[in-house]
C-alpha cells in the first residue's frame, strides 16, 4: 500500500523578547549618584546595562529552549499520527482482507448450494425420467400383452376359418371329382380325336419345312456364290490397285533417289546418308531394345485419339498402306515412306499428319543410341475404330 501522505504542521516560533523599557523619568537617586560620583555612576550604568545583556541572553536561551521543546512535541506529534495513520492502514488492509476472504467464502458456500441444486434438479429429473421409462414400459408391456391377446385371438379365428375352408374344400373335392369322372370319358375321345389331327398338321408341316428348307438352301447357295463373285473381285481390284500403288511408290523413290544422286546435301534417303541406320520391318528382332522402341511408338498410335483424324477418310475404300517411318535418336521424325500406299492422297495425307502430330517420340535408349543414329521401322496401318500397327 502507498505510504500515508503525512500532513504539513507549522512549526511553533518562540516569542520575542519583550523590549527593556527604560524609565522615563530617571531615578532621581540616580541622577544624584551620578551628580555626586561620575565614576560609580558610569559603573552603576554598565552593570546595569550587563545586567540586561545577561537578560537578553537568557530570555533567547529561555525562548530557544521554549522553540526546541515545541519541535520536540511536534515531531512526537507527527510519530503519533503516523503510527495512527499505520494502524489505520493496517486495519483497513486487514479488514479488506477479511472482507474479500468473507466474499470468497460466500462465492464458494453459494457455488456450491447452486451445485447442490442442480445436483438435487438432476436427481429429480432422473426420478421423472426413471417413473416416466418405467410408466413407458408398463404401456408398452401391457401393449404387447393386448398384442399377444388379439394375435391369439385371430390365430383362433384363423385357425376355425381353415377348418371351415378345409371342410369346404372337401366338400367341393368330392363334387369336382364326380365332375371329373363325368367328363373323362368325353376328355378322352377328345383328346384322341385333337392328337390324330394333330398328327395330321405336323406331317403337314414337316412337309412345308422340307420345301422351304430346300428353297432356303438354293437361296443361300446362290447368296453364297454370288458373295465369293464379288469378294474375288473385290481382290483382284485391291490386288491391281496394290500393284499400281507399288508403282507409284517405287516411281516416286526412284525420282528421289534420281533427285539425291543430283544434290545429296538435300536428301533424306537412307542411301545418301552416312548416319547409323537400324532397320524393323515387322515386329520380330533379335534386338530386344528395337522391338520394344518400336511397340512403344505403335501404342502411340493405337491408344491415343490419333483415329479421330482419320475416322472419315479411311470410308473410303482403299488398300491398308504400308509405312515406314524414319526416327532419329532424339525422337524426331526424319522422313515417312510409303512402302505401300492407302490408293487414297487424303489417307496417306492424313497418316503424315498423325505420324506428324505425335512427334518427337522418345529419345533411343542408351543401348540402342550406341548403336543407331536413326531406327526405320516399317508397319501396316489397318484402321477399324483405332489404328492397328501390324
Amino acid at each position: 500500500m502507498p505510504a500515508a501522505k503525512i500532513p504539513d504542521i507549522p512549526l511553533p516560533t518562540a516569542p520575542a523578547a519583550p523590549p527593556v523599557a527604560l524609565p522615563a523619568n530617571p531615578d532621581p537617586v540616580r541622577q544624584q549618584l551620578q551628580r555626586e560620583d561620575p565614576d560609580a555612576t558610569r559603573e552603576r550604568a554598565r552593570l546595569e546595562q550587563e545586567q540586561l545583556v545577561a537578560d537578553k541572553l537568557r530570555q533567547s536561551e529561555l525562548v530557544a529552549e521554549a522553540q526546541r521543546e515545541a519541535m520536540r512535541q511536534e515531531q512526537m506529534t507527527l510519530e503519533v499520527t503516523r503510527a495512527e495513520q499505520a494502524v489505520k492502514l493496517a486495519a483497513a488492509q486487514l479488514d479488506t482482507e477479511r472482507q474479500e476472504q468473507l466474499r470468497r467464502e460466500a462465492l464458494r458456500l453459494e457455488q456450491a448450494r447452486l451445485e447442490e441444486s442442480a445436483r438435487q434438479e438432476l436427481l429429480q429429473q432422473e426420478a421423472v425420467r426413471a417413473a416416466q421409462v418405467a410408466k413407458a414400459e408398463a404401456v408398452r408391456k401391457e401393449a404387447e400383452r393386448l398384442e399377444l391377446a388379439r394375435q391369439e385371438k385371430l390365430r383362433q379365428e384363423t385357425i376355425q376359418q381353415e377348418q371351415a375352408r378345409q371342410v369346404e374344400k372337401a366338400r367341393q373335392d368330392a363334387a369336382l371329382q364326380e365332375q371329373v369322372h363325368a367328363q373323362s370319358a368325353q376328355l378322352d375321345a377328345e383328346r384322341r380325336e385333337a392328337a390324330r389331327q394333330e398328327q395330321m398338321r405336323q406331317e403337314a408341316a414337316r412337309q412345308a419345312q422340307q420345301e422351304a428348307a430346300k428353297q432356303e438352301a438354293a437361296r443361300l447357295e446362290k447368296t453364297r456364290q454370288e458373295q465369293v463373285r464379288l469378294e474375288k473381285e473385290r481382290q483382284e481390284a485391291e490386288h491391281e490397285e496394290r500393284l499400281r500403288a507399288i508403282g507409284r511408290q517405287l516411281n516416286e523413290e526412284a525420282a528421289q533417289r534420281d533427285a539425291a544422286l543430283k544434290n545429296p546435301s538435300r536428301s533424306l534417303l537412307p542411301t545418301v546418308s552416312g548416319l547409323r541406320r537400324g532397320w524393323l520391318f515387322g515386329r520380330a528382332d533379335t534386338n530386344g531394345e528395337l522391338v520394344q522402341y518400336a511397340e512403344t511408338i505403335s501404342k502411340k498410335f493405337e491408344l491415343n485419339m490419333a483415329f479421330d483424324m482419320l475416322r472419315d477418310v479411311v470410308k473410303q475404300r482403299h488398300v491398308s498402306p504400308m509405312v515406314t517411318i524414319a526416327i532419329r535418336a532424339d525422337g524426331s521424325v526424319e522422313n515417312v515412306t510409303f512402302v505401300v500406299s492407302s490408293g487414297v492422297s487424303a489417307i496417306d495425307d492424313a497418316i503424315r499428319k498423325v505420324i506428324a502430330t505425335q512427334a518427337p517420340y522418345g529419345a533411343f535408349p542408351p543401348g540402342l543410341a550406341r548403336q543407331y543414329d536413326v531406327l526405320e521401322i516399317r508397319r501396316t496401318w489397318v484402321f477399324d475404330t483405332a489404328i492397328r500397327l501390324q
